[in-house]
């Protein structure tokens, strides 16, 4: 159950409205998900949060959008955010995520998170040849 409400009639709001249409556009969808109605409480929130989201995952860069969803969604599942990891769950597969493709994500996360938990309870030091200042 969430612990906020988001106000009914949002775009009324010019500043939300204004961002609100540009992720249409740039998405080319009419579709709003409910991430952003429910941070439209705070214009700065959504406005500094969609520039993020646009500029890093929407605009091209080095790496490809599905490679950019994989990741997303990846972090979204060690972080436990079950709102993400749907979200990108679909992102990813509306860009060609293969069912061979999520599975290996998901053997990758849990290895990561298992090995990860190993060396942070033993706190295991870090060779020097992986710390570039020592190498």
């Amino acid at each position: 159950m969430s612990t906020y409400k988001p106000e009914e009639n949002i775009e009324q709001n010019p500043r939300v409205k204004a961002v609100f249409d540009d992720i249409r556009k740039t998405r080319n969808s009419e579709f709003i998900n409910n991430m952003w109605y429910y941070i439209a409480f705070d214009e700065d929130l959504l406005e500094t949060t969609w520039a993020d989201v646009k500029r890093v995952m929407a605009e091209p860069t080095v790496l490809d959008p599905l490679t950019k969803e994989m990741l997303y969604l990846a972090v979204s599942i060690a972080n436990s955010c079950a709102y993400c990891v749907h979200s990108h769950t679909a992102a990813a597969r509306a860009k060609g995520m293969t069912d061979a493709q999520h599975g290996e994500i998901l053997k990758i996360v849990s290895l990561a998170a298992k090995t990860n938990h190993i060396a942070n309870g033993l706190q295991i030091p870090v060779d020097d040849v992986f710390d570039k200042d020592k190498s």
